[in-house]
């Protein structure tokens, strides 16, 4: 006679209740966080949707031909805001530009672990963060106080100084990325650390680098405090060795939203709306980089 063991039955495990308070908990996070990404994409679309159909009613030839208009009188463009900015912006990158990459590539390639690579990223990461007014306030007191008057050089300066940082940054993340093997075999073949990193590491990371000055770029492009301090503004056409005030979207937009006048308040949505499908398009392109350089 022959005994068949049966399976004994294992009893009830409380796992099945942990379970299905981690389902519940993971359905209550989706919703959580998919009910505040539709809020936050909703806000975003409102502010656009709100620039496009109080921005576009601005647009005209005038808008990119004439200048801004004096107090009390009608009509007025903002060409020479738009050509200023566009200078401002030019000199801040031009500044920024090979300072941000050059301490980019020593803190990534030569600077790895020192204790000084490590206080140059906590300063960069305080500069990251820190208020622009701040540094304009700064410019302000080694530019404009000793030379006794503004001018788009100290604004370029005060641009320069918030974009630096993000270059900084981005650099020495993209040049992290690229392995090591690659600089290994530069060595091998008996050239120099300069021309690795030249030949080498910056062509391999020169999509994420333009990317970060694009960032860069973009950043700037709205900044409004620090040339409050330094480029000012004026409602005519500025001088071309940039001396005393020089028009500028941001500054223009601030003060013609406060105005009384009907038409200053429609060329600052004219303006806000030129910033920010400029700023736009800059992303695009730096995403389009990126995007290539993969």
């Amino acid at each position: 006679m022959t005994m068949t063991s049966t399976p004994r039955e294992l009893p009830h495990q409380p796992w099945g209740r942990v379970r299905q308070s981690r389902r519940t908990a993971d359905r209550l996070m989706k919703i959580i966080a998919t009910g505040f990404t539709f809020v936050a994409i909703f806000v975003l679309f409102w502010i656009l949707g709100m620039l496009l159909v109080k921005g576009i009613g601005g647009l005209s030839l005038a808008t990119f031909t004439a200048v801004t208009p004096g107090p009390g009188s009608e009509g007025g463009g903002l060409a020479n805001a738009i050509v200023g900015s566009f200078v401002l912006t030019f000199l801040g990158i031009a500044i920024a530009t090979p300072i941000g990459v050059l301490a980019g590539t020593w803190l990534a390639e030569y600077g790895r672990g020192s204790q000084l690579a490590n206080l140059i990223r906590f300063i960069n990461d305080i500069l990251l963060s820190a208020p622009s007014i701040l540094i304009g306030l700064f410019v302000y007191v080694i530019l404009v106080e000793p030379f006794r008057g503004y001018s788009g050089w100290a604004g370029g300066v005060a641009l320069g100084i918030i974009a630096i940082p993000v270059i900084v940054r981005t650099t020495e993340d993209m040049l992290n990325l690229v392995p090591g093997h690659l600089r290994e075999a530069g060595a091998a073949l008996g050239a120099p650390p300069s021309v690795v990193i030249t030949g080498v590491t910056w062509r391999a990371a020169k999509a994420g680098m333009v990317t970060g000055v694009l960032l860069a770029l973009a950043r700037i492009a709205g900044e409004t405090a620090p040339l409050l301090f330094t480029a000012l503004n004026n409602n005519f056409w500025f001088s071309p060795t940039l001396a005393g005030g020089v028009s500028n979207l941001p500054v223009t937009i601030y003060q013609f939203a406060s105005a009384p006048y009907e038409n200053w308040q429609q060329l600052a949505w004219a303006g806000s709306l030129i910033i920010t499908v400029s700023i736009l398009l800059l992303s695009i392109v730096a995403r389009r980089i990126v995007a290539g350089g993969k």
